[in-house]
């Protein structure tokens, strides 16, 4: 499960951009193998892509796969060069569960502080459809993973909001029934903002949780 792919530009740019991504599927599910349309998308714009698997539930619990996390971009940060990509622009970006991954990486310093890092390194991070602050866990597939009844505050990104934090895009579907937006995505761009850090939201229509 610790592997990940890179997405190479046919056509690279001098010191591209390089994107992080991590998949969502509830802690529960999902592969790298399923996401080659990420790369192929951000590679065809100049970007230089890595897709990371993390272990998953049943075989670890919080925050063994914010762990797996860490060690994916320390990985890309210290060889990313060798793809063509500049790794003082390196971006962490993720779907759902995945987004709450790679807020967690951007927001909460512990887990690149474990592989001598720091969300500093960050020049931006990309939240699709996150879950950012739901306990209690309301999902019956999430439960276990967090440990409930007893799930730490201090697994929820919107607890680890800070005035360093990176610049953050954030992303959701104005219908999605499964991560509530308003909550969420709108709850944690609030105190970003408060805190003073960059931050813009784009809501669309006509897509879900999934097709987002």
């Amino acid at each position: 499960r610790q592997k990940l792919d890179v997405y190479v530009p046919r056509h690279p740019l001098k010191d591209a951009p390089v994107v992080v991504f991590f998949y969502g599927g509830s802690w529960n599910n999902g592969s790298k193998d399923d996401y080659g349309f990420v790369g192929e998308a951000l590679a065809s714009r100049g970007i230089v892509v890595v897709i990371a698997d993390y272990r998953l539930y049943p075989q670890v619990r919080y925050p063994a796969f914010l762990q797996d996390g860490a060690q994916a971009v320390a990985w890309t940060y210290q060889h990313i060069a060798e793809y063509g990509a500049d790794p003082q622009q390196l971006y962490v970006m993720g779907h759902s569960s995945g987004a709450y991954n790679a807020s967690m990486l951007a927001l909460d310093a512990r887990w690149l502080n474990d592989v001598g890092l720091s969300p500093a390194l960050f020049k931006g991070w990309i939240g699709l459809a996150g879950p950012y602050d739901f306990l209690p866990i309301e999902n019956r597939d999430v439960r276990p993973v967090f440990f409930f009844p007893d799930s730490p505050p201090d697994s929820q990104p919107i607890n680890h909001v800070s005035a360093g934090a990176p610049p953050s895009l954030l992303i959701a579907a104005t219908d999605d029934k499964l991560v509530n937006p308003e909550r969420n995505t709108g709850g944690l761009a609030e105190k970003l903002r408060a805190a003073g850090v960059p931050v813009e939201t784009f809501y669309f229509g006509k897509t879900n949780h999934q097709t987002l």
